[in-house]
């Protein structure tokens, strides 16, 4: 996959499967801490390509929890949403067995359609107010431009 100039790739472009849509979207922050030598023992690219061979996943700049390296948000798929799912933020994947959890889940459905595994507790992190107080500001511009 092609990267943008700022080096990112694009999100993953994933069409349905004859299984049916992928569930959830998996955002990875790589930048500042996440993903970087900072956060030491750990295959980032095998951490991301994991994700990937599961379920969509976007690479995101930082997200604003660099001590909680690595980041990684599950994203409720249009059903979870529906359900009242909200985003699952997890900070601290720096274990293999971890990062399959989140992948066995994602691909299950995910927030709001498939129960989160007990031990992904224990990597759940409350998301940034300044990030969260963004996304909510971007998401009532789009509706205001009626995106």
């Amino acid at each position: 996959m092609p990267a943008t100039p700022t080096g990112r790739t694009p999100d993953d472009a994933r069409t349905p499967t004859a299984t049916g849509p992928v569930p959830c979207r998996v955002v990875v922050c790589r930048d500042c801490c996440c993903g970087s030598p900072k956060v030491t023992g750990v295959d980032h690219a095998a951490q991301t390509e994991r994700l990937r061979a599961a379920v969509p996943v976007r690479v995101s700049d930082c997200l604003d929890v660099c001590g909680q390296a690595n980041v990684i948000v599950v994203q409720p798929s249009a059903e979870g949403r529906a359900a009242g799912a909200r985003p699952v933020w997890l900070g601290l994947v720096n274990d293999p067995d971890a990062t399959e959890d989140i992948a066995a889940w994602a691909r299950a459905g995910g927030p709001g359609v498939a129960p989160r595994p007990d031990i992904l507790d224990l990597y759940a992190i409350t998301p940034p107010r300044r990030r969260t107080e963004r996304i909510f500001e971007r998401m009532r511009e789009r509706r205001i431009a009626g995106n």
